[in-house]
C-alpha cells in the first residue's frame, strides 16, 4: 500500500507541533496505543527534523510526514530525517516538483479551483483543503467538487472531534487532519494518556463515518 492510500485508510492525520524533540518518542507511542500510527510533524519549530527522526527511531511502524513545508530546503530536511510524505499549506510548485522528482508523496494545500487544477496537472489528486472552515467548509467543497472529478481532499483548519464525522461522510474526502489530538498544552503537561484517548476516539469516529457511508 502506498503512502497516500495508507493515509486514506487511516482517515485521520494528527497535525503535531513539537517544541521539545524529547517528546517525540512518547508521542509516537501514545498515538499508536490509540490505534493511530500516523503523525504530520510541522516545520513550525527548529527541531522538526530531529523530532521526525526520534519518532521513527522509537516507533518504526509509524507513518510520519512533515507539515507546514514552505520550501524545497525544508522538504529536503524532512525527507533526510525520514519523512514519508510532505504537506504544504499552499501550492508551491517548486516543492511539488522536487517531491515528484524524488518519488516522495506530496500533499499541496489548495483554496481555489484554479489551484486544484494546477496541482492535478502535476498528477496530484489528493489535496489539502486549507483553511477548510474559514473558506466556507463543506458547502464550498460541495460547490467546487463536481467541476473537479477525481480530486480528493484532506480538510484542515477548523476540523475537530465534533465535526470530523460529518466531513468524512463526504465521498470526496480522503481523510481529515487537525491539531486537536495533540495540542501544545497536552504535550507541555505530559498528557500522553489523554492523547491516546483522543486518538482512540478519532479512530472510532472514522469507523462510524465510514460504516454509515458504506451502508447507503
Amino acid at each position: 500500500m502506498d503512502v497516500l492510500s495508507a493515509l486514506g485508510g487511516l482517515g485521520i492525520i494528527p497535525v503535531v507541533k513539537i517544541e521539545d524533540s524529547n517528546d517525540a518518542a512518547r508521542l509516537g507511542e501514545a498515538l499508536m496505543k490509540g490505534g493511530l500510527p500516523c503523525a504530520e510533524i510541522t516545520f513550525r519549530t527548529h527541531n522538526a527534523g530531529e523530532s521526525i527522526q526520534r519518532m521513527i527511531a522509537a516507533r518504526p511502524g509509524m507513518l510520519v510526514g512533515a507539515g507546514t513545508v514552505l520550501s524545497v530546503e525544508q522538504a529536503k530536511q524532512a525527507v533526510s530525517a525520514g519523512a514519508r510524505f510532505i504537506v504544504s499549506p499552499g501550492l508551491n510548485l517548486l516543492v511539488i516538483d522536487w517531491c515528484l522528482e524524488q518519488g516522495v508523496s506530496v500533499i499541496p494545500g489548495i483554496a481555489t479551483p484554479s489551484e486544484a487544477m494546477l496541482a492535478m496537472s502535476r498528477g496530484l489528486n489528493v489535496l489539502k483543503f486549507f483553511p477548510a472552515e474559514a473558506l466556507g467548509g463543506i458547502s464550498y467543497l460541495n460547490a467546487i467538487s463536481p467541476a473537479l472529478p477525481g480530486a480528493r481532499y484532506i480538510p484542515t483548519g477548523g476540523i475537530g472531534a465534533e465535526n470530523m464525522i460529518t466531513w468524512l461522510k463526504l465521498p470526496y474526502i480522503h481523510a481529515v487532519a487537525g491539531s486537536w489530538l495533540v495540542t501544545s498544552k497536552l504535550l507541555k503537561e505530559g498528557g500522553f494518556d489523554e492523547i491516546t484517548r483522543l486518538a482512540s476516539q478519532a479512530v472510532e469516529n472514522v469507523n462510524t463515518a465510514r460504516q454509515k457511508t458504506e451502508a447507503r
